[in-house]
């Protein structure tokens, strides 16, 4: 039986922030991520760990995870891109790790300096590095494809390489697996044919999906991955987001637009869409200068909207 709960996880602190090019402040990081809480987001990834003169935007990770982490039942998830990026997340008591591995051997290049299958033996010393930590010290361990549906550098992308690598990585150990269309280059038919085949290898690890709007099909992705049977997807407050990497990578799809799509359908979310348009509002006065787009916060809430029932006992 497919559920009728959806899982969404806002990478708004990590992936929105990404390529903003002043430094936000660590107060209206913390601000953003309570009040998506507080509107019932139970996922956050809230950060990365990477390198300062990489992306000065994370030089307080530590600090954001540590404040984070004192909100409860918020599961608290943090990008890594190496074994240095791991230990130091785990140092700082993150729930879960969420690793990235580029199908595009052009966009692994720029991004992580690395093969895909070199970055592929990254992973490998990560559970090596995870299976010698006492059990409640071991967060959860995610394997992120992205450039999955196209590459600004190389144009398509091999289905057959997707799902070689999503099979090297569950086997490997990861504890899911999700799909990036990290460009924006994907339609609906192709989101379920990469759906379908990647499930046909490493079955119920593929669990979630990570979809920009670069060309406006963001929610018709999410729909068409929702046909093929995911419950999980990523999004970010206002459609901020993009990969310094990906020349004209756009945002991811919009939170809010999101939420209020799959509750009109029936599904339960767990979210509070007026207490999630509030922290847009929030943010937008906190960071006046970047591009936030979006349709609900515009047209309102339709008369009557009471979203999907609450589950029963």
């Amino acid at each position: 039986m497919v559920s009728d709960t959806v899982e969404i996880c806002e990478v708004g602190p990590r992936d929105g922030l990404q390529s903003v090019k002043d430094f936000v402040p660590t107060a209206v990081k913390t601000a953003w991520i309570s009040a998506e809480a507080a509107a019932g987001v139970r996922e956050i990834e809230v950060c990365s760990f990477v390198p300062e003169r990489v992306v000065p935007q994370f030089a307080d990770a530590a600090a954001v995870v540590a404040l984070a982490r004192t909100i409860p039942g918020l599961t608290v998830a943090a990008l890594v891109p190496n074994l240095r990026g791991a230990r130091d997340a785990v140092a700082a008591g993150v729930h879960k790790l969420t690793f990235t591995l580029s199908v595009s051997r052009s966009h692994s290049l720029a991004n992580v300096r690395r093969t895909p299958d070199e970055q592929l033996a990254e992973f490998v010393r990560i559970v090596a590095f995870l299976a010698s930590l006492e059990p409640e010290r071991r967060p959860q361990l995610s394997a992120g494809l992205s450039t999955v549906f196209g590459c600004v550098y190389e144009g398509a992308v091999d289905e057959r390489e997707v799902c070689r690598l999503a099979a090297a990585l569950a086997e490997a150990g990861a504890d899911d697996v999700s799909l990036a269309d990290t460009t924006g280059h994907a339609d609906p038919a192709q989101i379920r044919r990469v759906v379908t085949a990647v499930r046909a290898g490493i079955g119920e690890r593929l669990t979630a999906l990570h979809l920009h709007d670069t060309r406006g099909l963001g929610l018709a992705n999410a729909l068409a991955g929702l046909e093929a049977g995911i419950r999980s997807f990523d999004a970010a407050l206002g459609g901020l987001g993009g990969c310094p990497f990906a020349p004209g990578a756009l945002g991811n799809i919009v939170t809010e637009d999101l939420v209020y799509m799959l509750e009109s359908m029936g599904l339960r979310t767990g979210i509070d869409i007026g207490r999630l348009l509030d922290a847009r509002r929030a943010l937008e006065a906190a960071l006046p200068g970047e591009r936030f787009v979006g349709h609900i916060h515009r047209a309102g809430l339709p008369k009557g909207f009471r979203g999907a029932p609450p589950a029963t006992a």
